[in-house]
């Protein structure tokens, strides 16, 4: 056999195996939208890249996001001063516009901070990640940035590819009620879902994430008493469930149109989001910060305008809710990988500790 021969045996292998494993796992979760493509951001990332160079010169950090972050927490703490007193209504309401409005904000800067585009060195980010956290109650930062970067270069992947419901939950939340119901819970399924699907050892920064929050909370505690930390608690489950904001969980990659598994949404709530609903344009360029995704779409106007979009995320959770056609299951799954180079990830402890 010559060397070609040798070479391509492996490959070979390989396909087979694939084969093999995809129709096994595509057998149990048969209500999934299947594609075995490579994900679709690759292709198009390098087309624009072919067509329009001058885009990388985007890349890069934003220098703002620190302060960002910063007025945002400061808010936090103010409006626990200021409820001090209050009557449970005043509470309430500024549990959910303001707390859950903020907290949800925090999450997305946890989001862009975990692409290093909040700060120059990577020590930097990871120590604004976790402040970005801290008003949040429970600590989220550093494992966040461990699943994110394999939902980015996996996108899609089964097992691998947390941000895809489980198919307990399609199974399950198949009416108006439970999808409402899914809705309210989407923070418990976001922050438990990974442990399930594709659990990892804690690292030494979620370590520290979670001594960071336990330190914070005990001082919140015995300046605001338990109330002032149930106001940031509560405001996170808030803004994370049936909230507006939140709808950017569903307008991002559910199946609204067959064929297309990613979505941007274009509307004045990115002023607050670090611009995430340009969804389309992170994942084609994830190292060009959220105040540049628009100009992105400017320069690659043919790539983006004939995608379709979303102009109300209110409006994707209404849809999501009354459509019957639409549930958990409307997601794109593929598999590319073999269980063994699954294994061997998980075993390195991921893409990043």
């Amino acid at each position: 056999m010559g060397k070609g021969g040798d070479a391509s045996a492996p490959k070979v292998a390989k396909l087979q195996l694939l084969v093999t494993e995809r129709s096994e796992k595509q057998s149990l979760s048969p209500n999934f939208y299947w594609d075995h493509s490579e994900e679709p951001h690759v292709k198009r990332r390098a087309d624009i890249v072919k067509a329009h160079p001058e885009i990388k010169k985007l890349m890069g950090y934003d220098p703002a996001t620190k302060y960002k972050v910063a007025v945002s927490v400061a808010i936090q703490i103010m409006a626990l001063h200021l409820l001090q007193g209050a009557s449970w209504y005043t509470w309430v309401f500024f549990c959910y516009t303001l707390s859950g409005s903020i907290n949800h904000m925090m999450t997305l800067a946890m989001h862009e901070i975990s692409h290093n585009l909040g700060a120059k060195k990577v020590f930097y980010n990871r120590i604004l990640a976790i402040f970005a956290n801290l008003p949040m109650g429970v600590p989220a930062a550093a494992s966040f940035k461990r699943y994110h970067m394999e939902h980015h270069k996996f996108q899609g992947e089964e097992i691998v590819d947390v941000d895809i419901p489980t198919s307990f939950e399609g199974w399950f939340f198949d009416s108006k009620l439970k999808k409402t119901l899914w809705c309210l819970l989407q923070p418990a399924f976001y922050s438990l879902r990974p442990m399930f699907v594709n659990p990892k050892e804690p690292s030494k920064w979620e370590f520290i994430n979670i001594a960071c929050t336990i330190v914070f909370d005990a001082v919140i505690v015995k300046y605001f008493g338990v109330e002032g930390l149930l106001y940031l608690f509560i405001g996170t489950l808030f803004g994370m469930g049936l909230h507006p904001v939140a709808g950017h969980f569903i307008a991002e990659h559910y199946v609204m149109h067959e064929g297309q598994e990613t979505y941007s949404y274009y509307g004045p709530l990115n002023w607050l989001t670090f611009n995430v609903g340009y969804h389309n344009e992170h994942h084609d360029f994830p190292f060009i910060p959220g105040k540049h995704l628009p100009t992105v779409r400017k320069i690659a106007a043919e790539f983006y305008d004939t995608i379709p979009h979303y102009h109300s995320w209110s409006k994707v959770i209404y849809d999501y809710i009354v459509d019957a056609d639409i549930d958990p299951f409307a997601r794109t799954k593929r598999v590319r990988m073999t269980n063994e180079e699954i294994e061997d990830l998980r075993a390195r402890g991921g893409l990043v500790k």
